[in-house]
């Protein structure tokens, strides 16, 4: 599953614009976060959140907003990810709209699920519910 966000910004010419911008994670980039974090991705994210550690926070945001970036193809066959294309959506004003929107967290969390396959959508959204991940 993936999220189509419409994102407004000025660009550097002084433009109004407005665009799609595609996210997505897959099982496999969920997997590599998880593994690469110590103690793991869920539990160091939920540690954060109790302790309001704000930079940390920030940082999460920042992760994970640019490794679900993409661009979808035309026949919606292939979502392309790669240094550059993350590089060039990094370096836009759209990146800043989009993380000023997530300064309000839960309009980040409900991102977030929507970047996650169908499955994990629903169980993320069961432990939220019941208490067990708390954010």
């Amino acid at each position: 599953h993936m999220i189509k966000k419409t994102i407004k910004y000025e660009d550097f010419d002084g433009n109004q614009r407005e665009e799609d911008h595609w996210f997505n994670l897959n099982k496999v980039e969920l997997s590599e976060l998880q593994l690469d974090t110590p103690g793991g991705f869920t539990k160091y994210a939920e540690r954060i959140s109790k302790e309001q550690n704000e930079k940390a926070l920030f940082d999460i945001f920042k992760k994970l907003i640019l490794k679900s970036y993409g661009e979808k193809s035309d026949d919606g066959k292939y979502f392309r990810k790669s240094p550059e294309i993350v590089s060039n959506f990094e370096s836009t004003n759209a990146f800043e709209a989009l993380i000023t929107e997530f300064e309000n967290e839960k309009a980040f969390i409900d991102f977030f699920i929507g970047t996650l396959p169908k499955d994990m959508q629903n169980e993320l959204k069961q432990k939220i519910a019941s208490g067990e991940i708390k954010f």
